[in-house]
C-alpha cells in the first residue's frame, strides 16, 4: 500500500466507523429502542452525522484525495475507491455543516412521528415534519445542481446512476402500456384462484421458524446475520459479516413468507461482497436498482415459481398441519400469484407491484418538480390508486402514510424498485440459457443460482454501476422487454389467457 492511499485509508476508516454507529442506532431504531427514545437518540445521530461530515469534508480528505489522483501505483481497487470518496465528498462539500447535522436528526426524528401518525392514521399530524423533510431534500439537490439539472433528478441519480426522468418515464411508460390492459383483461376474463387459505390462525412462532428455515434455504448464513421484527422490513449491515434482515407477522402467512426472502436476498447480496472491499466505500450494492433486483429475484423469480416449491411444499405444510392439509402445492403455488390489485406496496402480487411504484414516482415528481400543496397528496394519492389500479385507499394509513421512505427523505428511491424487477428479468431470461434453472430449484439446488449471481454481481460491490452488470453479464444494456415479456408469459399461463 503507498503511503498516498495508506493516509486516505486512515480516514476513510474514521468514516466507516461513524457510519457504522449510525447504522447500529437506525436498526436500534426500528427494531427495540422504546417509544421515548427518539428525540434524545436524534442529538447522539446528529453529533455522528456532524462528525462524519467533518472528516469527509476536511482539508486533510481534499489533500489524500488529490495524492492519491496523482499516484500511478494504485490497484484498481483503490483507484475506484479514492474515486468514490471524491464523489461522496463533493456531495458533501456544497452542503453547509449544520444543515446536514440538522437534517440527519430531523430524518431521525422524523420516522418516529411518521410511525405515530400511521399507526393513528392521521396525516395532517405529518405534514410540517415532512414539508421540513422535502425542504431539505431540495435545498441539498440545489446545492449540488450542475448545469441546470432539474432537482429530482439529482435525487434519482442517488439511488440509481444513469437513469433519470427521461429514461424513467420511457420505462413505466412501456409498463403502464403493457400491463394496465392485463390487468383488466385477467380481471374480466381470467380464472377464479382461490385465496382464502392464506390467511387464518398462523401462529407467529411458527412463522418465525418458518421464517429462519427458508432465510437459511436460499442460503443466508445466520453465523453473519440476524433476523428481526420491525413495522417496515428492511435489511441493513455493518459489513459483509454482520447483515441484519428484519420482516413482520400478521394472519396471513404469505405475507411474511415473501418478506423475509425478500429480504434474505438483501442479505445474500451484502454476504457476498468481497472480504477485499467489505468495509470501504465501494463494498456495498452497486445500486438501490441492483439491490433490489436481488431481493425481487429471490421473492419472485425464485420464490414464487412452481418449481421452487416443489422440493418444499410438504416442508411448509409440517409448519402449518391444519391450516394446508387440504390444500394442494398446485393450489398453493396458483395463490401465492393470484393477481389481486391491493392498496398496500409491499403486499401487492407481482404483476401490479410495478403500478404501485409507477404512482409513487409520479407524485415524487410533483413534489419535487411542481411544488404541490402536501396537504392535497391523500387526495392525489387516492386518484392515482383509482385511476391505475381501480380501487380507493379507506385511509392515510393503508394510503399515502404506508412507506417509510418519506420521512427518511428517500427521495428518488421508489424507482429502484420497478428497475429491480426488470433488472432481474433480464438476468432470468440470460441465466436460463446458461443452466437448467428450474431444474435446479426442483431438485433444491438454489445454491448453483445463488453462487452464480454472486460470482457475476454481488463480489463485485460498488466497483461497477448497474449497466455495466448487465452489460458483463447478460451481453446486453439495459431493456425492459425481457421484464414485460416475463410478466406476459407467467400470467397469460396461469390465468389462461
Amino acid at each position: 500500500m503507498s503511503k498516498s492511499y495508506e493516509a486516505l485509508s486512515s480516514l476513510l476508516e474514521k468514516t466507516m466507523a461513524l457510519q457504522t454507529s449510525l447504522i447500529l442506532l437506525e436498526w436500534d431504531n426500528e427494531t427495540l429502542a422504546p417509544p421515548d427514545a427518539g428525540s434524545y437518540t436524534a442529538n447522539v445521530i446528529g453529533a455522528l452525522s456532524e462528525e462524519y461530515y467533518r472528516v469527509m469534508t476536511g482539508e486533510d480528505m481534499e489533500k489524500a484525495i488529490k495524492n492519491c489522483e496523482a499516484d500511478d501505483s494504485l490497484t484498481e481497487i483503490e483507484k475506484a475507491i479514492t474515486a468514490e470518496a471524491k464523489e461522496v465528498r463533493e456531495e458533501l462539500v456544497c452542503i453547509p455543516s449544520k444543515e446536514y447535522r440538522d437534517n440527519a436528526q430531523l430524518v431521525s426524528e422524523s420516522t418516529r412521528i411518521w410511525s405515530k401518525a400511521k399507526e393513528d392514521g392521521d396525516f395532517d399530524a405529518f405534514i410540517p415534519t415532512l414539508e421540513k423533510v422535502v425542504d431539505y431534500q431540495k435545498k441539498f439537490a440545489s446545492y449540488r445542481s450542475k448545469e441546470g439539472r432539474k432537482l429530482y433528478d439529482i435525487m434519482l441519480d442517488t439511488y440509481e446512476k444513469d437513469f433519470n426522468m427521461e429514461l424513467l418515464d420511457q420505462f413505466f411508460g412501456e409498463l403502464k402500456e403493457e400491463i394496465v390492459p392485463l390487468l383488466k383483461e385477467i380481471k374480466d376474463h381470467g380464472r377464479t384462484i382461490e385465496n382464502g387459505f392464506l390467511k387464518g390462525d398462523y401462529s407467529e412462532e411458527k412463522q418465525r421458524e418458518l421464517a429462519v428455515f427458508l432465510a437459511e434455504y436460499i442460503g443466508f448464513d445466520f453465523n453473519k446475520g440476524v433476523l428481526a421484527v420491525s413495522a417496515h422490513p428492511f435489511t441493513t449491515n455493518l459489513h459483509n459479516h454482520d447483515v441484519r434482515i428484519t420482516t413482520h407477522y400478521s394472519d396471513r402467512v404469505d405475507s411474511s413468507l415473501f418478506s423475509v426472502i425478500h429480504e434474505a436476498g438483501h442479505g445474500l447480496y451484502e454476504q457476498g461482497i468481497s472480504d477485499e472491499i467489505t468495509q470501504t466505500l465501494v463494498g456495498q450494492g452497486a445500486s438501490m436498482g441492483m439491490h433490489e433486483s436481488q431481493s425481487r429475484f429471490f421473492e419472485n423469480i425464485i420464490g414464487r415459481s412452481p418449481a421452487f416449491w416443489e422440493p418444499l411444499y410438504e416442508k411448509l405444510v409440517s409448519f402449518f398441519p391444519e391450516q394446508l392439509k387440504d390444500v394442494t402445492r398446485e393450489q398453493f403455488v396458483d395463490a401465492i400469484n393470484k393477481v389481486e390489485p391491493g392498496l398496500i406496496r409491499i403486499e401487492a402480487d407481482e404483476l401490479s407491484y410495478s403500478l404501485h411504484i409507477l404512482i409513487r414516482y409520479e407524485i415524487e415528481k410533483m413534489i419535487v418538480e411542481e411544488n404541490i400543496d402536501l396537504k392535497d397528496l391523500p387526495k392525489i394519492w387516492e386518484d392515482k390508486y383509482e385511476e391505475y389500479l381501480g380501487i380507493c385507499p379507506d385511509g392515510p394509513a393503508n394510503g399515502v402514510l404506508q412507506d417509510i421512505h418519506w420521512s427518511q427523505g428517500s427521495f428518488g428511491y421508489f424507482p429502484s424498485y420497478a428497475l429491480g424487477s426488470a433488472f432481474g428479468a433480464q438476468l432470468y431470461y440470460h441465466m436460463k440459457k446458461e443452466m437448467d434453472f428450474e431444474g435446479l430449484l426442483r431438485d433444491g439446488k438454489v445454491d448453483v443460482i445463488r453462487e452464480y449471481l454472486r460470482e457475476h454481481i454481488h463480489s463485485y460491490g460498488k466497483l461497477k454501476t448497474s449497466r455495466q452488470i448487465l452489460k458483463d453479464t447478460t451481453g446486453e444494456d439495459f431493456t425492459p422487454k425481457y421484464y414485460i415479456q416475463y410478466l406476459k408469459e407467467k400470467y397469460s399461463a396461469l390465468y389462461q389467457l
